[in-house]
């Protein structure tokens, strides 16, 4: 992908165009990685926090936030799809009550 590509894509996306400061986090954005390119630009605002970790260790933490974040979004769309009866039910409001057993003496 050329340099001018890559800019019409930012722009189509985001209404802007590719900054000097950051094209990796604009880059990331224009791929539909923001929660990526967010996680990028924290670590880069944290140096002390991050400079002890491995170049993997990094990596990982970005590629975490942004399967964290899909996932979330993917049960959230999946459980307003689904209609449930009782959307705000919970397992915590289950109430269990033991049947008494048909036969059975009492001692």
């Amino acid at each position: 992908m050329t340099w001018k590509k890559l800019e019409k894509t930012t722009a189509r996306y985001h209404n802007s165009t590719l900054t000097l400061e950051s094209p990796t986090s604009d880059t990331l954005r224009a791929m539909q990685c923001g929660t990526m390119a967010s996680e990028f630009e924290k670590q880069l605002n944290n140096p002390n926090t991050y400079s002890p970790l491995e170049f993997e260790e990094r990596f990982a933490l970005l590629v975490d936030a942004e399967w964290n974040h899909r996932q979330k979004n993917k049960l959230n769309r999946f459980i307003n799809n689904v209609r449930f009866s009782l959307p705000k039910a919970c397992i915590e409001d289950i109430e269990y009550q033991q049947q008494p057993k048909v036969g059975a003496t009492k001692n």
